[in-house]
């Protein structure tokens, strides 16, 4: 019987480096191939961007995929890429929105481009360097489970994923820990073994969002008014795109005392400033929702949840309404609860699903 082929998704570091020689050693015919998603065509500004989107992830991930022995290549998704994450970066921007625009690479381009050429190529998964771990529950349905060591976990950036994309996926690390992936790496004479994770956002290396929209659309986000919860003018501010909820450094403002950004208001082009404790909600709406381990949330549900990446997974009541949407009300006020960013439900270990969250929802006993 032929083996199983994988198309392992390397981006030049060492989690999916470890992730495709772990696949080799389990018996399956792996390819290598890292997604070219840089969007200049000069080599030294794409090599200025560094991450997984600079030629040396290239240059790296080759040099691992030559010393494991398996063949690979570069696939161009660079079309894909800019029309579904860094289109979709900006417009959340200009709506006074905070988007994660790596959730929306994993879903879109991490699986549903990369998957779909996988097969093309007669492949049966799809593999990534995440730390989570799929799992086949006995309601038939397919789920994302907390990767083994809680540090590392990645669910949160995952929720997205359907149901196809789950059944075609493999996640070999999700059962180590980083410093075991780095041995491993280290044994096996893997140049990237003491490699740095990327942090930044890969296609705004410098961390100035609003710099990047004002130079991608070729127009400057327009100046405004810092305004208090009554509209009493406070300052001005630089445009919306350098603002984000709780956001307290960069204002600016000589208030004799820390204050925050406690909303943004696209429509009027004002950025709203208050106190920490304005901060503190209980509830949300959150659009754009993908179920699970669940195949349903019609019913109030008892789940605990994240409303960004680091995140400390809080107890709630989550249901979805009629409309489509997801009504999460925590049992405590959870700090800065921001439009654009995701909210991700948690049934124990597992992924039950997840949505954009919105904005702020009344505090609705029966969750309706």
């Amino acid at each position: 019987m032929a083996s199983k082929k994988v198309v392992v998704g390397m981006s030049g570091g060492v989690d999916s480096s470890v992730a495709a020689w772990l696949l080799k050693q389990q018996g399956y015919d792996v390819i290598g191939v890292t997604m070219q998603i840089w969007q200049e065509e000069e080599d030294e500004i794409v090599e200025e961007n560094g991450g997984c989107c600079g030629l040396s992830a290239v240059d790296d991930a080759r040099r691992v995929a030559e010393r494991i022995g398996i063949p690979y290549y570069v696939m161009n998704f660079r079309e894909v890429f800019r029309e579904k994450v860094i289109d979709n970066f900006v417009s959340e921007y200009e709506k006074g929105r905070t988007p994660n625009p790596c959730i929306v690479c994993n879903r879109y381009v991490k699986w549903e481009a990369l998957l779909e050429k996988a097969l093309a190529l007669g492949a049966d998964y799809i593999a990534t360097g995440h730390y989570a771990r799929i799992v086949h529950l006995p309601n038939g349905r397919y789920a994302i489970e907390k990767a083994a060591f809680d540090r590392k976990d990645q669910t949160y950036a995952l929720y997205n994923l359907n149901q196809h994309q789950l059944a075609h996926t493999l996640m070999p690390v999700g059962a180590y820990d980083k410093s075991e992936v780095r041995r491993i790496a280290g044994e096996i004479g893997l140049s990237v073994a003491n490699k740095m994770d990327s942090q930044d956002i890969c296609f705004v290396s410098d961390g100035n969002y609003q710099a990047f929209i004002e130079d991608y659309t070729g127009k400057k986000l327009p100046e405004g008014d810092f305004v208090d919860k009554n509209g009493k003018v406070l300052g001005h501010h630089r445009g919306i795109g350098a603002y984000t909820i709780g956001q307290r450094k960069g204002l600016n403002l000589a208030m004799g005392h820390p204050v925050f950004v406690t909303g943004i208001n696209p429509e009027e082009n004002k950025i709203i400033i208050g106190e920490n404790d304005e901060l503190f909600q209980r509830a949300l709406y959150a659009s754009n929702v993908n179920l699970m381990s669940r195949a349903s949330l019609d019913e109030p549900v008892r789940l605990t949840a994240k409303i960004r990446y680091a995140h400390k997974a809080a107890p709630c009541i989550a249901r979805q309404l009629p409309d489509g949407r997801l009504y999460v009300c925590f049992d405590e006020p959870q700090r800065a609860i921001t439009p654009g960013q995701a909210v991700v439900l948690y049934d124990g270990d597992l992924v039950a699903g997840g949505g954009i969250i919105e904005k702020i929802a009344p505090e609705l006993d029966d969750a309706s």
